[in-house]
């Protein structure tokens, strides 16, 4: 029998307010592309002088169509001094970043930001890499090794991008149903399904 790897769904992005974009991004509608996520905080050293140039060089590198890069400003301390939009928008001009970059949403008196909650986070810089099909496939806090994204990177762009579920019905194509699509491994049961083992 194969063994098979499980690869958990990204939960959806919980922004404040969008950067460098015309219009908010959903991982959802990102699904057909990797997408590299950049948790930082703009007083993080680490962010600043590893996580942040990285991004950079992924999003320079690699073409929109099949790489986004997006950056999600994670603010868990100091917050009355980085965690306003308008200090967010001056050091994206100051270190003239041009990829999509998100304000991460507080909620009530939580210092930890909801989306960084919701992926795990232990802190910045983080990296988070998704599959075409939204799928988290590496998840790492602190600094990692440009050849190492790059080898990620290279197998992730080299998978089959998923083809969409044949619609019975309508003789056309629909999205995936389930939270991960359905692979050559099967489909699995969607959320909202009462017999859903959770």
């Amino acid at each position: 029998m194969a063994s098979t790897t499980y690869h958990p769904g990204a939960p959806p992005l919980q922004v404040a307010q969008w950067f460098n974009t015309r219009e908010p991004l959903t991982l959802e509608d990102l699904r057909g592309r990797v997408v590299l996520l950049h948790a930082f905080q703009m007083l993080c050293p680490g962010c600043v002088e590893h996580g942040i140039p990285q991004a950079r060089r992924v999003h320079e590198a690699f073409p929109s169509a099949d790489v986004v890069v997006i950056g999600l400003h994670s603010v868990f301390e100091h917050h009355a001094v980085q965690g306003t939009p308008e200090a967010l928008q001056a050091f994206i001009h100051e270190y003239r970043l041009r990829f999509p970059i998100a304000l991460d949403r507080h909620e009530g008196d939580g210092s930890i930001p909801l989306t960084m909650r919701s992926l795990s986070l232990s802190g910045t810089p983080s990296l988070v890499l998704l599959d075409r099909q939204g799928r988290i496939r590496l998840h790492h806090f602190g600094h990692l090794d440009d050849l190492r994204v790059g080898a990620v990177l290279g197998q992730l762009l080299t998978e089959p991008t998923p083809e969409p579920l044949p619609d019975a019905a309508a003789g056309t194509s629909a999205a995936p149903s389930g939270p991960a699509g359905c692979d050559a491994n099967g489909c699995p049961l969607p959320d909202d399904t009462p017999d859903a083992m959770h």
